[in-house]
C-alpha cells in the first residue's frame, strides 16, 4: 500500500482511546511492512498552551518540519510555497512534522481552523446535503461540529499539497472526528482514496446506554430481540438526526470499508442499519501491549506500589488493585465499588488486605504539579479531596463521596482515588516513591478493573495481561472477542462479569417488558454479579509463586496473541486488501 491517510482529533497528542490505538498500530512492524507512507491529519489550536506544551514534549516524539507562527520552514521550497497558499487561501495556519509511534516516524499535518474562510466549509456543507442529506444547519450551534467542520477542506488541501495524487492510497477516518475530513477528500479529490470509516464506537449507542437508568443491561437485551424482528435502533429508540455524531455515523456507512473494534460494535451498525450486509463490516479489533516481564520486575514494581499505600495509609497490602480509565459513565466505576464491598469481606475472613488504586480524571490533561504538591501538603491529597479549588470538578465529587463512604466502613481494603492524569512523584506528590512511574502500576497490580456498561473495545482493562494481573472485564467490553479469537476463554487471567445476562425472574421475550428494565432490575444484577466477580478474584489471586509464575506465562502468552501486530497482520491489511 502506497499511501494510508489518518484523520483523527489525536494526529498531534496522544488524548485517550484512539491516540493508543495508534501508538500501538502505527508502530506495528507488521502495519509498516505493508504501508509505504503513513499521513496523520488533525486540528490544533497554537493559542492553547497546554495544548502546545504536549505537542512540543519530548515524550510525545513530535518534531516540526513546517511552522510559520515559529519561522520554521524545514521542507522542499514547492511543499513550502504549497502550504503558503493554503494558509494564504484558507486563512489557517499549519503545523506539518513528524511524530514516533514505537520506534517509527510518520508524518502529520496539524490545521489551525479557527478563522478558516466561510466559503470552503458552506461548499462541503452543501456538498454533505446533496450526496448524504445530512443538514448542518442544525448542528451548527455545536462548537464540536464547528471546530471539526473547519479545518476539514484545508487539512485536504494542505494534504494535497504534500502528497500529490498517490496510487493505491486509503483514507481512514478514525470515529466521527476524523470524518469531515474523509469528505472533505471525496468532494475535492474524487476517486483518489479508498475510503474507510474506523468504528471506535458506535455514538448513537453510547448515548442511549449511558442516559438510561437500565445502562447495558436494557439496551443489550432490547437490540437482541429487536433484530430478530427486524427492527432498527431509530425505530425502537425514537429519531437521533437531532444528533451530529449520529447524523456523521449513518453518512459514514456509505464508504467503500467499514471497520469495528469489537464484535458489540458491529451488531450495533447493524442495529443501527438493518439493511446494511453484515459482511460489509470487518472486524478490527484494538491490539493489546505485550512486553515481556520477569517475576523479579513485577515484584519490585508491586513493592512500589505497597510502599506508596503504606505512605498514604500506613499498612502494607496484600494485595494490588488498580482501575485506569477516563472518568465517564460508561466506564462503570461503581461496580468496582460493588465489587470491592463484597471483597472486603472475604479478605477480612482470609486476613488479607488491599489497596485499591483508582486512577481517573474528568480533566484529560490532569492537575498541574504545583497545584498537587500545595493540596497534598495543606488537607493530604489524595486521601482527601475538595471541591472549591479545582481539585474536584463535574462528578468526581460523586465518586469521591462513594470512595469516602466505602473508606469508612471496608475492614480489609482502601481505595485512593487519584484525579490526576499521570503516575510519578512530580504528577502525583512527595509520599508516591520517587523512582514510581506509570509501567509500575501496570505490571505491579494484582487486579486491574474494567467493568464498563459501554466498552467498544477496552485497552486499558487488558493492558496488564503480559505482568500475570487479573483483568475483571464486563460482557460489555469488546476485548472479549479478541479474547475468544485467541483461544483465551478459559484463561485464568480473564475473570468475566455477565452485567447483560437477565436472570430467571426476569427473563421475558417481549420487547415492552424489556424496554421496562431500569434501575431496579440493574442493580439487582449488579449485586448478584459483583459478588461472582469477587469470588472469583479471591480464588484466582496468585497465593504461591507457582500460581504467580503460571498467571505471569498465561497472561504473557495471551497477551502475544492479542499485540498490535497480529491486529495488524492478520485484521487490518486483509480488510483493507478486500477492499
Amino acid at each position: 500500500m502506497n499511501l494510508v491517510v489518518h484523520a483523527t482529533h489525536e494526529a498531534g497528542v496522544k488524548v485517550g482511546g484512539i491516540g493508543a490505538v495508534l501508538d500501538g498500530l502505527l508502530g506495528a512492524q507488521a502495519y509498516n511492512d505493508a504501508v509505504q507512507r503513513t499521513v496523520l491529519i488533525g486540528s490544533y489550536d497554537p493559542e492553547d498552551g497546554l495544548e502546545m506544551e504536549r505537542l512540543r514534549a519530548r515524550r510525545n516524539g513530535f518534531t516540526t518540519l513546517y511552522h510559520t507562527r515559529e519561522g520554521i520552514s524545514n521542507v522542499p521550497q514547492a511543499v513550502a510555497l504549497a502550504f503558503h497558499r493554503v494558509q494564504g487561501y484558507h486563512g489557517v495556519s499549519i503545523l506539518y512534522g513528524k511524530r514516533k509511534f514505537g520506534a517509527v516516524e510518520h508524518e502529520v499535518i496539524l490545521v489551525d481552523s479557527r478563522s478558516a474562510r466561510a466559503d470552503a466549509i458552506n461548499d462541503l456543507k452543501a456538498w454533505l446535503y446533496a450526496e448524504h442529506g445530512l443538514h448542518s444547519t442544525k448542528y451548527e450551534n455545536y462548537s464540536e461540529f464547528n471546530y471539526f467542520m473547519g479545518g476539514a477542506v484545508a487539512q485536504i488541501n494542505a494534504l494535497n499539497a504534500l502528497v500529490g495524487t498517490v496510487e493505491g492510497a486509503y483514507f481512514m477516518a478514525h470515529e466521527w472526528l476524523g470524518l469531515p475530513a474523509l469528505f472533505a477528500a471525496q468532494r475535492h479529490l474524487p476517486g483518489q482514496f479508498k475510503s474507510i470509516f474506523y468504528a471506535h464506537e458506535t455514538a448513537t449507542v453510547r448515548g442511549v446506554v449511558e442516559s438510561h437508568p437500565g445502562h447495558d443491561l436494557r439496551f443489550y437485551n432490547v437490540m437482541r430481540l429487536a433484530q430478530e424482528r427486524g427492527l432498527s435502533l431509530e425505530q425502537c429508540f425514537g429519531d437521533k438526526s437531532g444528533n451530529f455524531k449520529h447524523a456523521f455515523l449513518k453518512a459514514a456507512l456509505s464508504l467503500d470499508g467499514l471497520f469495528a473494534v469489537g464484535d458489540l460494535v458491529k451488531e450495533e451498525l447493524l442495529f443501527l442499519e438493518p439493511s446494511l450486509k453484515p459482511e460489509r463490516i470487518d472486524l478490527v479489533y484494538n491490539g493489546v501491549p505485550s512486553q515481556p516481564v520477569t517475576p523479579e520486575a513485577k515484584w519490585n514494581s508491586k513493592r512500589l506500589l505497597q510502599e506508596y499505600a503504606y505512605a498514604l495509609y500506613r499498612f502494607v497490602p496484600t494485595w494490588v488493585f488498580s482501575h485506569v480509565t477516563r472518568l465517564v459513565p460508561s466506564k462503570g466505576i461503581w461496580r468496582d465499588f460493588r465489587v470491592m464491598e463484597r471483597l472486603d469481606g472475604y479478605l477480612q475472613q482470609a486476613n488479607e488486605t488491599a489497596i485499591f488504586y483508582l486512577l481517573s480524571s474528568v480533566r484529560p490533561t490532569g492537575r498541574r504539579s504545583e497545584d498537587i504538591f500545595r493540596w497534598e501538603w495543606e488537607y493530604g491529597w489524595p486521601l482527601n479531596h475538595r471541591a472549591d479549588n479545582g481539585d474536584l470538578i463535574a462528578y468526581e465529587w460523586d465518586y469521591w463521596q462513594a470512595v469516602e463512604q466505602f473508606n469508612r466502613t471496608a475492614q480489609a481494603s482502601r481505595i485512593v482515588f487519584i484525579n490526576q492524569f499521570g503516575w510519578s512523584r512530580d504528577r502525583c506528590g512527595n509520599r508516591m516513591p520517587a523512582e514510581m512511574e506509570f509501567a509500575d502500576l501496570r505490571r505491579g497490580a494484582d487486579v486491574e478493573f474494567g467493568q464498563s456498561i459501554y466498552e467498544p473495545f477496552g485497552i486499558a482493562q487488558v493492558e496488564p495481561l503480559s505482568s500475570g494481573a487479573l483483568c475483571a472485564v464486563s460482557t460489555a467490553c469488546g476485548c472479549i472477542g479478541f479474547v475468544r479469537d485467541a483461544g483465551g476463554t478459559n484463561s485464568p487471567n480473564i475473570v468475566i462479569g455477565d452485567y447483560l445476562h437477565l436472570p430467571e425472574w426476569a427473563m421475558t421475550n417481549q420487547l415492552p417488558d424489556v424496554f421496562d428494565i431500569g434501575r431496579y432490575q440493574r442493580d439487582s444484577v449488579e449485586a448478584s454479579v459483583a459478588n461472582e466477580v469477587a469470588q472469583q478474584i479471591l480464588y484466582r489471586l496468585p497465593r504461591s509463586p507457582e500460581v504467580a509464575a503460571q498467571l505471569l506465562e498465561e497472561g504473557t502468552v495471551l497477551s502475544q496473541k492479542m499485540s498490535w501486530d497480529v491486529v495488524a497482520r492478520d485484521y487490518l491489511m486483509p480488510a483493507m486488501e478486500r477492499l
